[in-house]
């Protein structure tokens, strides 16, 4: 993971990396911890991890439907992960909308709805497995 002042942060699918902006730029702590398991399910995706990259035939550029996807997938393993933390009540109208906008890039079909939950499931039991628990400082 990389921290720095840069305000973004995103999931580097070439270098295999976490680029997170500094805590003290967020609006707060519940949502710079939404933000880091978003982008840390979308690590789960690399080949020698869960491999959604290969699975959907590559990363691909913003806005695409496979990249739709990957949101969706990125953004309902964060929502699993910050109920998990006892953040969801704090991030839910968040996480809600923007399911919502990805979903109208998706012609809101349903059923990728629920193939985004089985992955973002999937990547949750990937982080939260013990031989690869990452400690983010919640307990």
């Amino acid at each position: 993971m990389v921290f720095d002042s840069t305000p973004k942060a995103y999931y580097s699918p070439a270098g295999d990396y976490v680029h997170m902006t500094e805590r003290s730029a967020c609006v707060s702590d519940e949502r710079f911890y939404e933000t880091l398991l978003h982008e840390l399910v979308h690590s789960t995706g690399h080949a020698s991890r869960l491999n959604r990259e290969r699975e959907m035939g590559g990363w691909h550029a913003f806005g695409s439907k496979t990249y739709a996807q990957e949101e969706l997938v990125a953004e309902m393993g964060a929502g699993f992960l910050c109920a998990e933390c006892g953040i969801f009540q704090d991030v839910e109208d968040n996480t809600a909308a923007y399911i919502a906008n990805w979903l109208t890039r998706l012609e809101n079909d349903k059923t990728l709805v629920v193939k985004a939950a089985a992955k973002a499931q999937h990547a949750v039991e990937y982080i939260l497995e013990p031989r690869v628990r990452i400690d983010l400082g919640l307990a």
